[in-house]
C-alpha cells in the first residue's frame, strides 16, 4: 500500500486550494529553474530512467517517447500537446487533477517542453468539462502572473500554456484526430506514418502526452528517477491512479502503487465487493475499451500493464468497472457497443459497420 508521503497528488480530493499559493506548499514549482537548467537531454533520461509509461492507455515509455521529438529546432517549431480529453467510459483522473492540482500540470508542462524544446504547449479539454476548464485557466492566469511561465519567466524557458476546448466527441481523445480538431478541422484520425513527433501540430514536431504522464513528471524530478522506480514490478513501475467504480460498497479515485493486486486495492480503498468476495463476476480493469476479466483470473491478479495484458486484457486508463453476480453481461456489452456506435467518426468501415453490428448481435 502507498504511504501518504509518497503520494503525488496531495489534493486529489480537493481538501486543500488549488490556487498557486497552496500549491507551492505542497511542493509544487520547487527548484524548477534548476531542473530546466540541466537541459533537455538529462530530462529525458531521467524520466526514462524511472520507468513511467503512458497513464492515458497505451502504457508506451514516456522518455522514450520524447526522445522521438528532434534534438534541432530548424524552420518548425516544436509543439506539447496535453490530452484532457477524458472520455473513456469509466475514467475519471484527469478530472480530479484539473480541478484540484492543475499546478501541477502546468508545471509539468513547462519542463516537459523543455525536455522536448518546445516553447508552446496546448491542452486540449473534453467539451464537457466546463468546470476543469475554468479551474485550469485560472491556475495559467496565476502562473502568467507569478512570471512563472510565459515570455522572459523566472525560470528560465520562454513558454506559453493555452487552454483548448473540445466540442465532446469520444475520437478525439486518439492523438491525432485531436491533433486535427485543435487545428480547426473535423476532428478524425490520421494515417500514420507520418507520425506526430515527425508531422503533428501544423506539419510540426509534436508529442500529445496523457494529463497524468505530464503531471507526475516534476515530481519525479525533484525526488528521483529511483524512487519513482521503486515502486511496484520492473516494467511496471510508479504510482498510479485508480478510478474505480461499478458494484463496490464505496467508488472512489485513489492513488496507489503499481501493481498492486485487484483484491488488496478494493479491500483498502473501496470497502469489498457489494455482497462479498463470492458475489463479483467479471471486472473491466482498464476503461470500457478493454476485454473484460472473469473474477477467479482478476481477484489476485496484480493491476499493471504486464500482468493484465497476460490476462488477454489490459490496464487501459486503469478504470476499474466492478461487477457482481446480478450483472447482466449481454446487456452491460450491448450498452458499451452502443456508447461506440454512436462515437464512430464513420471514417473507416469495419468501425462504422462493425460497431452497429456488434450492437445488433448483442
Amino acid at each position: 500500500m502507498l504511504q501518504d508521503k509518497d503520494r503525488i497528488f496531495t489534493n486529489l480530493y480537493g481538501r486543500h486550494s488549488p490556487e498557486l499559493e497552496a500549491a507551492m506548499k505542497r511542493g509544487a514549482w520547487h527548484l524548477t529553474k534548476e531542473m530546466l537548467d540541466l537541459g533537455p537531454d538529462w530530462l529525458c533520461d531521467q524520466i526514462k530512467a524511472s520507468g513511467l509509461r503512458g497513464r492515458g492507455g497505451a502504457g508506451f515509455p514516456t522518455g522514450l517517447k520524447w526522445t522521438f521529438m528532434p534534438k534541432e529546432v530548424r524552420d518548425r517549431p516544436h509543439y506539447l500537446v496535453v490530452n484532457a480529453d477524458e472520455s473513456e467510459p469509466g475514467t475519471c483522473k484527469d478530472r480530479e487533477i484539473l480541478r484540484h492540482d492543475p499546478h501541477l500540470l502546468i508545471e509539468g508542462c513547462l519542463v516537459a517542453s523543455r525536455a522536448m524544446r518546445a516553447h508552446a504547449c496546448y491542452v486540449y479539454i473534453r467539451g464537457e468539462y466546463i468546470a476543469e476548464r475554468h479551474a485550469l485557466e485560472k491556475a495559467v492566469k496565476e502562473a502568467y502572473e507569478a512570471r512563472l511561465i510565459g515570455q522572459n519567466n523566472l525560470n528560465g524557458w520562454d513558454f506559453d500554456l493555452y487552454v483548448h476546448h473540445g466540442a465532446g466527441a469520444y475520437i478525439c481523445g486518439e492523438e491525432t484526430a485531436l491533433l486535427e480538431s485543435l487545428e480547426g478541422k473535423k476532428g478524425q484520425p490520421r494515417l500514420k506514418p507520418p507520425f506526430p513527433a515527425n508531422a503533428g501540430l501544423y506539419g510540426c514536431p509534436t508529442t500529445v502526452n496523457n494529463v497524468e504522464s505530464i503531471a507526475v513528471v516534476p515530481t519525479i524530478l525533484r525526488r528521483g528517477a529511483q524512487w519513482f522506480a521503486g515502486f511496484g514490478r520492473p516494467n511496471n513501475s510508479g504510482t498510479k491512479l485508480f478510478c474505480i467504480s461499478g458494484h463496490v460498497n464505496k467508488p472512489c479515485n485513489v492513488e496507489e502503487e503499481m501493481s498492486i493486486t485487484f483484491r488488496e486495492l478494493i479491500e483498502m480503498h473501496c470497502g469489498g465487493i457489494r455482497g462479498g468476495w463470492e458475489n463479483l463476476k467479471a471486472v473491466i480493469p482498464g476503461g470500457s475499451s478493454v476485454p473484460m476479466v472473469p473474477a477467479e483470473q482478476i481477484m489476485n491478479a496484480c493491476m499493471d500493464f504486464d500482468t493484465l495484458r497476460d490476462l488477454k486484457s489490459g490496464l487501459g486508463t486503469a478504470a476499474v468497472i466492478v461487477m457482481d453476480q446480478s450483472t447482466d453481461v449481454i446487456k452491460a456489452i450491448w450498452r458499451l457497443s452502443k456508447f461506440y456506435k454512436h462515437e464512430s467518426c464513420g471514417q473507416c468501415t469495419p468501425c462504422r459497420e462493425g460497431t452497429g453490428w456488434m450492437m445488433r448481435v448483442m
